[in-house]
């Protein structure tokens, strides 16, 4: 029997308890290159622990509504951002640590403009983007140690739009 989830707002204080809200919203901390650029200043907690942070390229598949899953995923030993290469939002599925296995998954969809940074240690589901080219630029952990764990949802859960 499926379970379904309905897509919430995603904001800074929503998510801050899975990790970090990337925008460039508000006042820029400051403005550099003469004059010519706003920067919003050290916007992510990225956490690599003994490793080094790396940056890959990631090519996913575009997914729809509904979206069925049953996996979801935690990095142990570092923090994960994931940054769109394209001006596109994107379904992010996280799940409180219960007793280290996943509780109830929660489902947000990201605006165009943003990323997020998963916390180390944060149970979350796989890229899902919804549109746009796929493609993400990924800043993650490098290093020794196993920095994946998967776990297998007993009951496939269906992420859907609010119906009101």
């Amino acid at each position: 029997m499926s379970v379904e989830i309905q897509i919430q707002p995603i904001t800074a204080e929503n998510f801050a308890p899975y990790g970090d809200l990337i925008d460039c919203t508000g006042d820029s901390d400051m403005i550099i290159n003469l004059g010519k650029c706003k920067r919003y200043h050290d916007r992510a907690q990225i956490d690599f622990g003994t490793g080094r942070a790396g940056l890959s390229l990631f090519n996913a598949e575009i997914r729809t509504l509904p979206y069925e899953f049953n996996l979801v995923e935690r990095h142990p030993l570092g923090s994960q951002a994931f940054i769109p290469m394209s001006n596109d939002g994107f379904l992010v599925i996280v799940a409180p640590d219960d007793n280290g296995t996943p509780g109830t998954p929660i489902a947000f969809e990201t605006q165009a403009g943003q990323a997020i940074n998963f916390h180390k240690g944060t149970w979350h589901g796989v890229l899902t983007p919804l549109s746009g080219s796929g493609q993400f630029a990924v800043v993650d952990r490098i290093g020794d140690g196993n920095n994946l764990e998967e776990f297998l949802l007993s009951n496939p859960h269906i992420v859907v739009r609010d119906k009101t």
